[in-house]
């Protein structure tokens, strides 16, 4: 299984820096980059960071981490991946989830009260039809359309990873995704999640590619570590947050390698601090963590 360790460029993803940071993974060989949702705040919108960051490099590629499907049409997000996709064919990774980080953000995404996870899924099933047949009609409780297409079909398969690590979710990525990316958990309950998803996707006659698992992890210097550990509290105070959040380039390549051996294979590390220098940040990435990758 191959392992491999992407980046997501944290509060250094703003508009003002972004092209420089991604013309640094790029020159550095880094396998890819990875734009997290945030509405309210600075960092750049996921889909224009990702055309913006596909336009200007040649071998990066480039995800979303994590972007909310229910709130967007399913229509106009099979066109947005369909159009990056030819341009930038086997380099554009989208990963969805149910609803924000941030709670307050959940007003962008509106959806019918307690039908979130519904319209999750019939908009999964509406995407994966637009970016598989020329001309797609479907009836369906919330989105319907009639000889809908999203354009030229990709090159390539798209594959379509879930985030997510309630049971429901783990369920819903054996049931319709085509990999994982958790965040937030021990390596232990990684695994278990992937034991999960494995039976949720065996029960409903698929398979999930086995190194499609992964979790993005977020790092912490001495600066970040306090307001990092309080973020890994507010998300879980059943857990300390030294089990979750790594301390420095040594935790980091300790973590990543209890995560590989509990079965997980791709990764997203997030620098807690704001790298000053992104050619420096990424001298010290390729240095620490790149010799992990199989």
């Amino acid at each position: 299984m191959k392992v491999r360790i992407g980046v997501s460029l944290g509060e250094a993803g703003v508009p003002g820096q972004f092209g420089v940071a991604v013309d640094a993974l790029e020159k550095a060989g880094i396998d890819s980059l990875w734009l997290p949702e945030m509405v309210y705040g600075s960092l750049v919108d996921p889909f224009i960071g990702m055309a913006h960051a596909l336009a200007r490099t040649s071998h990066l590629k480039v995800g979303t981490g994590v972007a909310v499907l229910p709130g967007r049409h399913p229509v106009l997000v099979a066109k947005q991946l369909a159009t990056l996709a030819g341009l930038a064919p086997r380099r554009v990774l989208p990963v969805f989830g149910l609803k924000p980080a941030r709670p307050a953000e959940q007003a962008a995404f509106p959806v019918p009260p307690g039908r979130r996870a519904a319209v999750f899924d019939e908009s999964l099933t509406l995407i994966r039809l637009l970016l598989t047949q020329e001309s797609v009609t479907f009836a369906g409780e919330f989105f319907s359309v009639e000889s809908a297409t999203a354009g030229p079909l990709p090159p390539s398969p798209l594959d379509i990873w879930l985030g997510g690590s309630a049971p429901g979710a783990l369920r819903r990525v054996g049931q319709l995704g085509d990999g994982w990316l958790a965040s937030f958990l021990t390596p232990g309950e990684a695994g278990a999640g992937r034991q999960a998803i494995e039976a949720a996707a065996a029960e409903a006659g698929r398979e999930i590619e086995p190194d499609h698992y992964g979790i993005s992890l977020a790092v912490a210097d001495d600066a970040s570590r306090p307001a990092l550990f309080e973020a890994a509290r507010r998300r879980r105070p059943d857990r300390e947050p030294a089990t979750l959040v790594a301390s420095g380039w040594a935790g980091a390549r300790a973590m990543v390698e209890e995560y590989v051996a509990a079965g997980l294979t791709k990764f997203v590390i997030r620098p807690g601090w704001t790298p000053v220098d992104p050619d420096q940040f990424t001298a010290d990435f390729v240095r620490e963590m790149v010799p992990l990758q199989t």
